[in-house]
């Protein structure tokens, strides 16, 4: 027996740009007919071939996607805005057509697409619960066993009897999420809208889910930019790009290969960079060549995890001749704010000799950072004294989402530019 409950083969999406209707449903309809056939649009103005990928006129928002979805799965469908990622979750809830391909559906789904979907903004927080039930095909019986569940899971119990035009964004999301989480779908989607809720609601919707996935065996599709949630949720994730499908497998990989494509280094630093022509330069020539960033599995990249250490390796002249007690100071920087930095008077080069060698190597503790975008800077001088060459953007590092403590939270700046590691007693 196939335990397949989602099957999506050869599915693509094209939308047109700026085209409504020809005025007629005739026109329409023969429009629509024309290119079912592969036939040119006989109503548009410069007739161009349907069957053209990318025409200038319209948009794949999918790409010939193909996969499968086993019951109980949790996957995880990750990807830059724009990669398909909602249009797929439409199409599988029905909320829209695909332009071509075949989706296969076993189970009655639940879906929380948008704020408010499927909630009629005139009724109360108590009749959307019942009518989102019956658009499940619940009976009245079975959503009034689950209904104290649902409201006291959403919050929103004072104002249950409200209006929902009157609720916030996330009263909505809330007890929308509680209504798709309860009313016993055999298949739970959701997209990114739970991050209209707070902080406390994202952790219990997501362990909801977990629920609903390991323990009642139901199935789950989560999009999500939080890759936290992604990895501590999902079995299994789905990386889309340009609305083709990159790569499918375990969490962890494919959200390094997320990182790499889409967070990857600009084009101005990809972890080296040749400081010989810069224009700032102190003194005749630049005593610092060269700077490479590593991770801690010494690949040469900007790309850096929370909570992982980080190798610099720097480059000088060889020709010049460095005498003294001499140091290197490497700080990080965050929105111009000065948030850390580190000296070879730390112990990290012997205080006796500094400097005897052209090639320099620091590598750090585990970054406490805050995930974002840090500039390099870097500083050649005597202790104290005078500086020989300094370096202000020697380039950046892009600190990208960890589950720095194996438990799912996200590190935010919430806490600060940093954040602290420790251990709670009681």
């Amino acid at each position: 027996m196939s335990h397949t409950v989602i099957s999506v083969e050869h599915l693509s999406k094209q939308y047109d740009l700026g085209v409504i209707g020809t005025g007629t449903l005739t026109r329409d309809f023969e429009r629509w007919w024309a290119r079912a056939r592969g036939k040119p649009d006989p109503y548009s103005p410069v007739v161009q071939d349907y069957s053209r990928r990318h025409a200038d006129d319209s948009i794949l928002a999918l790409d010939d996607v193909s996969f499968t979805v086993q019951r109980g799965e949790a996957l995880g469908i990750i990807g830059r805005n724009g990669a398909g990622k909602s249009t797929l979750l439409k199409i599988l809830s029905r909320v829209t057509a695909p332009t071509s391909g075949v989706v296969k559906v076993k189970g009655r789904i639940g879906s929380l697409l948008e704020v408010g979907t499927g909630f009629h903004p005139e009724l109360t927080g108590r009749e959307n619960v019942y009518l989102n039930g019956a658009i499940l095909g619940m009976k009245k019986a079975e959503v009034a066993r689950k209904f104290d569940e649902i409201v006291a899971f959403s919050g929103v119990e004072k104002f249950i009897d409200t209006p929902v035009k009157r609720y916030s964004s996330g009263m909505y999301v809330r007890l929308a999420f509680a209504v798709a989480a309860h009313l016993d779908p055999e298949i739970l989607i959701v997209d990114e809208v739970l991050a209209v809720g707070d902080a406390e609601f994202q952790k219990k919707a997501v362990g909801k889910m977990q629920d609903v996935s390991r323990q009642e065996g139901r199935t789950v599709l989560f999009v999500s930019h939080n890759m936290a949630a992604v990895k501590s949720l999902c079995k299994s994730c789905l990386l889309l790009v340009d609305g083709s499908i990159k790569s499918i497998g375990k969490p962890g990989a494919i959200i390094d290969e997320y990182f790499d494509i889409n967070l990857g280094v600009d084009d101005d630093f990809k972890g080296f960079k040749d400081l010989r022509s810069r224009k700032n330069i102190y003194g005749n020539v630049p005593i610092f060549e060269s700077i490479e960033v590593k991770n801690k599995d010494l690949i040469t990249t900007n790309i850096i995890r929370a909570g992982e250490p980080l190798v610099i390796d720097l480059e000088l002249n060889k020709d010049t001749k460095i005498q003294g007690n001499i140091g290197i100071g490497v700080y990080f920087y965050r929105r111009g704010v000065k948030v850390g930095g580190i000296t070879s008077f730390m112990g990290m080069i012997d205080k006796d000799d500094h400097l005897k060698e052209n090639s320099i190597e620091l590598v750090t503790e585990p970054l406490n950072l805050i995930p974002d975008t840090y500039q390099i800077e870097i500083v050649l001088a005597n202790k104290g004294v005078k500086r020989l060459d300094h370096v202000e953007n020697a380039g950046n590092i892009t600190i990208v989402d960890n589950d720095v403590f194996g438990n799912g939270e996200v590190i935010n700046d919430a806490l600060g530019y940093f954040f602290i590691r420790g251990r709670w007693y009681n």
